[in-house]
């Protein structure tokens, strides 16, 4: 009943509030960047979402678009591909706030496993049985284990805490996990993979 019914409904109706009332702050940020750097004011990327199925993430973008990607778009805090504007936005979480489109779509949770893109760490044919239990459930914008280690960055390490996550969910444990991740969201340490 919580998954199937009281999770999505709860999701959906949040977002949706947030979503109207941040209305303003998207149109900020949506001129800043223009101003910053020339190309799209979201970045778009395709990612896993719930039994694997592909799903296109938003996010706002923070990376000039005249620099190639990085092999598995992995980003250093000194990257020179991301822009001014970038550094803020990441720093203060707020490049991953068009991802309440996608909760809106039902294609993602607040809570949740953080959706792997599509090859990396590796393609969801080659998730073994164990693994693909994360996918169990819908992608969040912060999960158990952000919550614990904010942006690791190790899907090794990752992976077996979003199973424990996938396998123990339930409105308790994702109330626990909200509200630990919205003092998070201004936290400024790890954000970036460390060299």
């Amino acid at each position: 009943m919580y998954l199937s019914l009281i999770k999505p409904t709860f999701d959906w109706i949040l977002a949706l509030i947030v979503l109207l009332l941040l209305i303003p702050v998207f149109m900020l940020l949506s001129v800043i960047i223009k101003i910053d750097t020339r190309g799209p004011v979201f970045f778009i990327q395709s990612r896993l979402g719930k039994d694997g199925k592909e799903f296109k993430i938003f996010k706002f973008r923070s990376m000039s678009v005249t620099h190639s990607k990085p092999v598995n778009n992995i980003q250093y805090e000194d990257d020179p591909r991301i822009t001014r504007v970038g550094r803020i936005i990441r720093k203060t979480s707020l490049d991953e706030l068009p991802q309440l489109i996608n909760i809106v779509k039902g294609e993602m949770s607040f809570i949740g496993p953080r959706p792997p893109v599509t090859h990396f760490p590796k393609k969801y044919s080659e998730y073994s049985d164990f693994e693909k239990e994360r996918f169990s459930v819908k992608p969040g914008i912060s999960g158990l284990a952000q919550v614990r280690a904010r942006e690791e960055h190790d899907w090794d390490k990752n992976i077996p805490v979003d199973v424990e996550y996938a396998r123990t969910v339930s409105f308790k444990l994702d109330l626990k996990l909200f509200l630990k991740s919205i003092t998070f969201f201004f936290r400024t340490d790890n954000i970036y993979r460390r060299k």
